[in-house]
């Protein structure tokens, strides 16, 4: 797979993440997908996704950086949203953030098997004073 295939297949899964596709999730993400290391299945991805849309109803994702090194992708991913209560340990309780996602995975027979995520909880905390 080139580079702008994987980029644009990429795009594809973005896309299905910010349309809430779940029937199609399984077009971009290997049934046997590791997260940060642990293996949480197709299944355990979906209801981790489906879990961030209840928490935070405004959930965009929004590809302000993207490299592409087949088989590998590296990502950031830019935030502007308003969780409903708690994230990521942090109260928000509805107020506004702004945050970014620094993702990488790695991608098999064309789909993500494997996804390492950091999310910058600083810029969380810092906003919420």
């Amino acid at each position: 797979m080139t580079r702008a295939e994987l980029s644009d297949l990429y795009r594809g899964y973005i896309q299905c993440l910010n349309d809430q596709d779940w029937p199609n999730l399984g077009t971009f993400v290997h049934d046997d997908v590791h997260y940060n290391g642990e293996r949480i299945g197709l299944s355990g991805y979906r209801r981790m996704l489906e879990g961030d849309f209840d928490a935070i109803p405004d959930l965009y994702f929004d590809i302000e950086l993207l490299v592409a090194e087949p088989p590998l992708i590296a990502s950031r991913l830019r935030f502007d949203c308003t969780p409903r209560g708690v994230l990521f340990g942090l109260p928000v309780n509805g107020r506004k953030v702004r945050f970014a996602e620094n993702v990488f995975y790695e991608f098999v027979e064309g789909r993500i098997e494997r996804v390492w995520s950091v999310i910058d909880k600083a810029a969380i905390e810092s906003q919420l004073g």
